[in-house]
């Protein structure tokens, strides 16, 4: 399948889009040259025989994190956290990290916090290990071992391209912890590209949020990263308060907001995930929301508008990296829409050095 082309370079928004566009060869590139580099590290590791797991990163890797910390759980019954750095670097505590594995996922590798909280990590006795597209960064020379997610430099504010590569890295990761060989990732590459050549039915749909005032989007299981990410690309593209929550969370309070004026988005895995969310589906549609779904054909009925992924034969663990392509593409298309470029959000810098 042809590339999809990068617009003019003076469109807004070029930058991301070429960026978007670049994910499947570098989904490609992580099977063909990172594959074998993530196993030997998790062959590694796992000969130490971490006793649980801490994840810890900020922004869109806290998002790859949060999936990493479901198929940890799910796949290999490793307990899981997800760090709060501040304990370390602005409180002091020093917690005995024997024996644990400390995985600290950055795009740049260059926050100041990551990289005190993983030294003082190590210094405390845990394996840590640093997942960057930065080797050469202060995060990867800090942490005992590193994983190169390959995606190439990424320019554009919104990160997207890290993104899936972190979650492609973090998941050949896991399965090489639990002695797998990741074969369920081998045709992403190419369902990516599939959906990428979609880009006019997100036009299409991204036309119906142009003057939306907020936005809820909801998911269970591993497809709860994507709802995070997804909103966190809508906030900091359009400016559109997008607000994520677990299905089962939706239900306990916040389900209240919903109205049929404030669109709801469901990103709904197909397998166990989406079993779990389809009673939060029939209460969403009980209340007259303006519901979209992100998913199975067979779950988009009822719902006010729909866009169906390629599913079928796709273990649901390793979904993810195809749900969050449509969702960069509706981030995308609203700001365009709202006569902004999604390349310059307001008030953000690619590196964020907090401390």
């Amino acid at each position: 399948m042809p590339p999809t082309p990068s617009p003019p370079t003076d469109t807004p928004g070029r930058i991301m889009a070429r960026e978007m566009a670049e994910q499947p060869a570098v989904l490609r590139r992580i099977l063909a040259e990172g594959a074998p580099v993530i196993a030997r590290v998790a062959r590694e590791i796992a000969a130490r025989t971490p006793r649980f797991v801490l994840l810890t990163a900020r922004g869109t890797s806290d998002n790859a994190a949060l999936y990493a910390k479901y198929l940890l759980e799910i796949k290999l019954g490793l307990p899981c956290g997800l760090t709060s750095m501040s304990t370390v670097t602005a409180y002091g505590a020093r917690p005995d990290l024997t024996d644990v594995l400390v995985v600290v996922v950055s795009q740049s590798g260059g926050s100041p916090d990551l990289v005190a909280s993983t030294r003082a990590a190590r210094e405390a006795g845990a394996i840590t290990l640093a997942v960057t597209n930065n080797p050469d960064s202060p995060l990867a020379a800090v942490a005992e071992y590193h994983i190169d997610i390959l995606a190439g430099p990424e320019r554009a504010l919104p990160a997207t391209k890290t993104y899936t590569a972190s979650l492609l890295s973090l998941y050949l990761f896991v399965e090489g912890l639990g002695g797998g060989d990741g074969a369920a990732a081998e045709p992403l590459p190419d369902l990516a590209a599939q959906l990428l050549a979609r880009h006019d039915e997100i036009r299409t749909l991204a036309a119906r949020y142009r003057f939306a005032e907020r936005m809820v989007i909801t998911s269970r299981g591993y497809g709860y990263p994507t709802a995070k990410e997804a909103a966190l690309k809508l906030m900091e593209t359009s400016y559109i308060p997008a607000l994520s929550y677990s299905g089962a969370d939706l239900l306990h309070g916040p389900l209240a907001m919903v109205d049929n004026v404030s669109p709801v988005i469901a990103v709904v895995t197909d397998g166990k995930g989406g079993e779990a969310l389809q009673p939060v589906l029939d209460r969403l549609r009980g209340r007259g929301a303006d519901l979209v779904v992100i998913g199975p054909a067979d779950r988009a009925r009822g719902a006010s508008a729909g866009f169906v992924l390629p599913t079928e034969g796709v273990a649901e663990e390793v979904q993810p990296v195809l749900e969050i392509i449509p969702l960069q593409l509706l981030a995308y298309e609203v700001t365009i829409a709202r006569g902004q470029d999604p390349d310059a959000p307001r008030a953000l810098a690619k590196v964020t050095e907090t401390r």
